[in-house]
């Protein structure tokens, strides 16, 4: 019986990874029960095709913690020349009553950010994302942003 179940459950879990055509890059990397605003959370992305064009995209899990409507995010992108390209990123997280937005159950919600659409890579990248969230009327960042337990990156290759 035991091992019926397990066989049971290895099949779900197949079936539910093998839907994912498009994905060739999906991480997550936790920052605990609150992200500090001086840590940043580092993704090595693997060598990937030169010919094809890829969508980026930044996932984050939240939870009933989060005290923001907004998030602010500075994102680098590092080519194996050692350029780097910065965007300061705004993403709407919740609406107006509070309620996260994002898809989950309970109270942790999962959300899907588009970063960059139509990105071709030659060589080895880097990403590097730190959050940059600021109390209204304050200059100083948000020392630990609660709320925030994991930050992930995605790439899935264009149709």
């Amino acid at each position: 019986m035991r091992i019926k179940n397990s066989a049971i459950l290895l099949l779900v879990g197949i079936l539910l990874f093998s839907c994912d055509k498009k994905r060739v890059f999906d991480e997550y990397k936790s920052v605990g029960s609150a992200w500090n605003k001086d840590s940043i959370v580092t993704f090595d992305l693997p060598v990937l095709d030169s010919t094809k064009k890829y969508n980026l995209f930044i996932n984050l899990r939240d939870n009933n913690n989060y005290p923001f409507k907004n998030l602010f995010l500075i994102v680098a992108i590092e080519t194996p020349s050692g350029f780097t390209k910065v965007d300061t990123l705004e993403y709407e997280m919740a609406k107006p009553d509070g309620t996260l937005l994002g898809n989950g159950f309970t109270d942790i919600k999962e959300s899907k950010l588009y970063y960059k659409e139509d990105v071709k890579f030659t060589g080895k990248y880097k990403v590097h994302i730190k959050q940059a969230v600021r109390e209204s009327g304050k200059i100083p960042g948000v020392q630990a942003l609660e709320g925030i337990t994991d930050v992930g990156f995605r790439i899935e290759q264009k149709d």
